[in-house]
């Protein structure tokens, strides 16, 4: 399996990778700059979290590494490795209907609260990686 070992990166096609779920103590970095926002994340194996600009973007427990996130206004994505079974937790629209895919899986549908948080389970184990889609309805 792989890490993001810089903790966060910009991919060749203009996403984002960020998380190292191999580490032992709790590592941050602040004022990432990619497109305009300022990101921050902080990661080790108990949790691996990301901000934009202040703002809730991901969190998982135990920590994971994120490859190729990708944001717009009704879809998220992004590939997702950890050494086991993880909860991850996203924003996205308040008090909106999203059906949520899992290596190509239809899991169903999920409302966020009103926060906009969404949570689902991701079975990672020893996966070498899982493709994660969120799509509005």
């Amino acid at each position: 399996m792989a890490v993001v070992k810089e903790l966060i990166r910009t991919e060749e096609n203009g996403s984002i990778s960020f998380g190292d779920y191999e580490l032992a103590q709790k590592s941050k970095l602040s004022d990432y700059q990619h497109q305009g926002d300022v990101y921050k994340v902080k990661t080790f194996k108990e949790i691996t979290k990301l901000e934009r600009n202040g703002m809730f973007v991901y969190e998982s427990v135990p920590g994971t590494s994120v490859f190729h996130l990708e944001q717009d206004g009704s879809v998220m994505s992004f590939h997702v490795e950890g050494p086991e079974d993880a909860q991850i937790t996203v924003e996205m629209e308040p008090d909106t209907e999203y059906r949520i895919f899992i290596d190509g899986f239809d899991t169903g549908k999920v409302k966020t609260n009103l926060g906009g948080k969404l949570s689902f389970s991701a079975e990672l184990g020893n996966a070498a990686d899982v493709e994660v889609k969120i799509e509005k309805c």
